[in-house]
């Protein structure tokens, strides 16, 4: 069944990257609920293979550097096959954020950005138990350095506050509780890492062998109350807890829907549909995968209402502008210095500023981030050599009409881009610029060149339109 591409590309923008124009036609064929369960449900993910990577980035090998780490995170961003695999990852490690300032290698961060692949659709209790045996999470947060009788509250703090319940939904005396029972969760070979940190090896041991234990002989296992229940509760236990209390439940849809509908919750229509995810969340015995069926089904999410009510992330903008210019769908040096420009627009993968992650919506957009971001679409919209541009210009050019009218121009363009809709503002604005040449005649062999360089301008000024910067 076919559907509205202006809805389809809507959810392919909150659910995945923004599809290039090739994709949105072979999800429009199926229909829209079948692209929602196509997204929540991956199956046979294909991407660009590893061993082609490493042909081409020797230090993608070891993956302990932080930006050649990255670059081959966005690798998978821009190439998979199953783009909410990558955007509920990239949801988690904003939630969850661990950084690379503290470990000090990035295999490790890798390897829990694949936990998130794996379970990140799953029950929220099983997230936040996996979460609680990573690695990389129990250096960030101190677990290793959390025993019996001598506990650490960083991770038990941080769990409730930032992870699950938020702020005024548990005691001080929580926390304590929460700590005691993750005592003896720990890395399985912390003196041996210890010993070898400052020799950096990785061949074939060192810090990447980071691995979860178990030591038993140092968990606290006597009586605790958590959250008004009594018992001698593991952390196991305590993650059941949080997750069956209404807070979690209201805590983890609210993020979910700002992270995948609008920036604030602001208005009684919002706060229905996130009261319907709570609903969900319940009914489904507190699966992510089905919490999100419910936005991306309901007649909201649907609406001309929630398209462009929230700003995209540096990540977000930056692949979806590579999948629409059809750049970097084979490896290049270049990748590298494509994650550096996420860092300088605010969002550095691996790199969180703090614990509470990154602060989003406007604030993606101050003035200095605001040119990097429009430089960075600016340049891959317009330049004319890439393939995805070519397709572009071969879509025109083969049209039945060979001339355009500059409203006409302009609409097949914002239409191949997205579709995107524009304000009558930034409609007015391009169509002036696209008037200043007059019509453009693609039979006309002899402004083959200048007409390819008024798209690629033409496309420019649509990236650097305020609609293109929201999601």
């Amino acid at each position: 069944m076919e559907c509205d591409n202006l809805v389809l590309a809507h959810l392919l923008r909150r659910a995945g990257f923004t599809a290039n124009r090739s994709e949105l036609d072979t999800y429009q064929q199926i229909g829209y609920e079948s692209t929602v369960e196509k997204l929540l449900n991956p199956v046979g993910t294909d991407y660009l293979p590893d061993d082609i990577i490493r042909r081409y980035h020797v230090d993608q090998s070891e993956l302990r550097e932080l930006f050649g780490a990255a670059a081959y995170w966005m690798y998978r961003m821009i190439t998979t096959t199953s783009p909410l695999e990558e955007k509920i990852a990239l949801f988690w490690h904003g939630l969850f954020a661990t950084g690379y300032s503290k470990l000090n290698q990035a295999r490790s961060l890798l390897n829990q950005i694949d936990m998130f692949r794996e379970y990140g659709l799953g029950k929220f209790d099983e997230i936040l138990v996996q979460l609680s045996k990573d690695p990389a999470m129990l250096v960030w947060l101190d677990n290793q350095d959390n025993h019996k009788g001598a506990i650490n509250e960083n991770y038990g703090r941080e769990l409730l506050e930032l992870f699950s319940l938020g702020i005024g939904a548990y005691t001080e005396d929580d926390i304590k509780e929460c700590a005691r029972a993750f005592t003896g969760w720990t890395l399985g070979n912390a003196e041996y890492m210890s010993m070898r940190a400052t020799k950096d090896s990785i061949w074939p041991y060192g810090r990447i062998a980071w691995h979860f234990a178990y030591n038993e002989d140092d968990h606290d296992g006597e009586e605790k109350e958590f959250l008004g229940e009594k018992g001698r509760f593991d952390g196991e236990e305590i993650v059941s807890i949080i997750c069956k209390n209404p807070d979690a439940a209201k805590f983890i849809c609210s993020r979910l829907f700002q992270f995948f509908a609008a920036d604030e919750i602001d208005d009684d229509l919002k706060r229905k549909v996130v009261d319907e995810m709570v609903d969900e969340y319940f009914k489904s015995n507190h699966e992510i995968r089905s919490v999100l069926r419910c936005l991306f089904n309901s007649e909201y999410f649907k609406s001309r209402e929630c398209r462009y009510d929230r700003v995209k992330g540096p990540v977000e903008l930056v692949v979806g502008a590579i999948k629409i210019a059809g750049s970097y769908n084979s490896p290049t040096l270049d990748i590298e210095q494509v994650a550096k420009i996420c860092f300088f627009m605010g969002q550095g993968l691996l790199q969180p500023p703090t614990v509470e992650g990154w602060h989003e919506g406007v604030e993606w957009i101050d003035s200095g981030a605001l040119v990097e971001r429009i430089n960075f679409v600016v340049q891959e919209l317009g330049n004319t050599d890439n393939p995805g541009i070519k397709y572009i210009l071969d879509c025109l050019k083969k049209s039945n009409q060979h001339s355009f009218t500059p409203e006409q121009l302009l609409d097949s363009c914002l239409d191949l881009v997205g579709p995107i809709e524009v304000s009558g503002q930034t409609r007015e604005v391009l169509i002036q610029h696209v008037s200043n040449d007059g019509d453009i005649d693609f039979s006309d062999e002899k402004n083959k060149d200048k007409n390819d360089q008024r798209i690629g301008e033409l496309l420019s000024l649509i990236g650097a339109s305020p609609e293109f910067q929201m999601a």
